[in-house]
């Protein structure tokens, strides 16, 4: 679980991929929307999960900024392979939860959802939007983005920083320790997490089936847009296939030992 932890702050860093998804894909989504919704009902059932989790993705988060980054810039196809195939590894089985859960309920939520995340991302990704100058302000949003990141499957918060040019002097202010920009993003985070996180358990507990097809559209829209399909080089365009394969595999792996989908 603490591994996952890790793996879900990378992504949280790292452009294009988001936590929330992976939050989904290792089974923890619906768990942390509970605690976070109800915190001292829910605490006894999932701090077993919770505890080891959080350490990872504090870890992963404060000192592997400057890693994910330098990932990201020098091999970003790859990177951004191996996280689109650990996301669609997961897909069937949270098809077939949601069938479990309502077989009466249409797929239309599912198709409307990816229609209108796919085209509201694909303008964003080929919009200009001019930078903005780095302060308190931005570093609270810069937070708000990555708690709306958590809740909302799909939503890369790292994207939108970069639209604003403010990833690098957050990364950078990251990976130093700088408490003028931890601190303002973790205030925004935890805020805009505890908000929301009651809604979308609500969600959870009245419309199932709904709320998942919904999140499932969101997940496959947003992860067709982080896969790779231009490449330099026969080699860059090998290792981003492997790497897809590897992730893809090793989630149905997972799926099957029964480390992905249990609450």
């Amino acid at each position: 679980m603490c591994c996952q932890g890790v793996v879900v702050g990378m992504a949280a860093i790292l452009p294009g991929a988001s936590g929330g998804v992976l939050c989904v894909a290792f089974g923890i989504y619906e768990p942390m929307m509970a605690l976070l919704a109800h915190p001292v009902r829910s605490f006894r059932f999932y701090y077993k999960i919770f505890i080891p989790f959080l350490i990872g993705w504090v870890a992963s988060f404060l000192f592997l900024a400057r890693v994910a980054a330098w990932v990201f810039e020098m091999y970003p196809n790859i990177a951004m392979a191996l996280f689109a195939g650990l996301i669609f590894g997961t897909i069937p089985k949270l098809i077939k939860k949601s069938q479990y859960a309502n077989q009466n309920q249409n797929w239309s939520p599912f198709v409307i959802s990816m229609v209108i995340v796919f085209a509201l991302l694909g303008y964003l990704q080929t919009s200009a939007i001019n930078s903005v100058t780095p302060n308190m302000g931005w570093y609270v949003f810069c937070g708000v983005s990555w708690g709306l990141s958590l809740v909302v499957p799909g939503l890369s918060s790292s994207s939108i920083v970069i639209f604003l040019g403010l990833y690098q002097p957050m990364t950078a202010g990251i990976a130093g320790f700088d408490i003028a920009v931890i601190l303002p993003m973790l205030c925004g985070m935890i805020i805009t997490v505890l908000l929301c996180a009651r809604l979308v358990n609500n969600l959870f507990e009245k419309q199932y089936a709904l709320t998942t097809r919904i999140i499932l559209g969101i997940i496959i829209a947003s992860t067709l847009l982080i896969i790779p399909f231009t490449f330099t080089n026969t080699h860059t365009a090998f290792f981003s296939v492997l790497f897809f394969v590897t992730g893809f595999v090793l989630s149905r792996k997972m799926d099957k030992l029964k480390v992905i989908g249990e609450e």
